[in-house]
């Protein structure tokens, strides 16, 4: 059966509308776990990537945040910003190449990682789905992820 073309602009056709729609309702879920931490959604995925660098020894550009992220230089320099003036980063000039800008934890947002360590069981279980289901999603919206990072780097 053929779909006729306006059938393929109807809002439920859509793929992305409800990848859109659960962003949104995912971000509301996370906003009374992270608002108490002085934290976005976005500023959390920020202190994620950060956190994770921290353990690993690993220095993180500001161009590192945004290539990791999907974001670009229009959102992350401003949020950049708010984050430093919360006391949770410090942006400096690499010594190498003061083209890039460095990004480091300050103790402040070290310290915020064991405030937030909790965060996603509670998000887990304020969903009620079974695990299984949600790994098997991640996974797979995983996948998508890379193919249309892949489609987009083609273009």
């Amino acid at each position: 059966m053929t779909q006729s073309k306006d059938t393929w602009l109807a809002l439920d056709q859509q793929v992305c509308f409800p990848l859109y729609a659960a962003t949104n309702m995912l971000q509301k879920l996370y906003q009374p776990l992270l608002q108490p931490l002085g934290l976005t959604y976005t500023k959390y995925l920020v202190m994620m990537v950060l956190w994770e660098a921290e353990r690993q020894s690993a220095e993180v550009t500001v161009g590192d945040l945004q290539t990791c992220l999907y974001l670009d230089v229009a959102t992350m320099s401003p949020l950049l910003k708010r984050m430093e003036k919360l006391g949770f980063i410090v942006r400096r000039r690499s010594r190498s190449d003061e083209r890039k800008v460095m990004i480091t934890l300050t103790v402040m947002g070290i310290e915020l990682r064991e405030r937030a360590c909790t965060i996603p069981e509670q998000l887990v279980t304020k969903l009620e789905v079974n695990l299984e289901s949600l790994i098997s999603f991640r996974q797979e919206a995983q996948s998508l992820v890379e193919t249309l990072a892949t489609k987009l780097r083609e273009t």
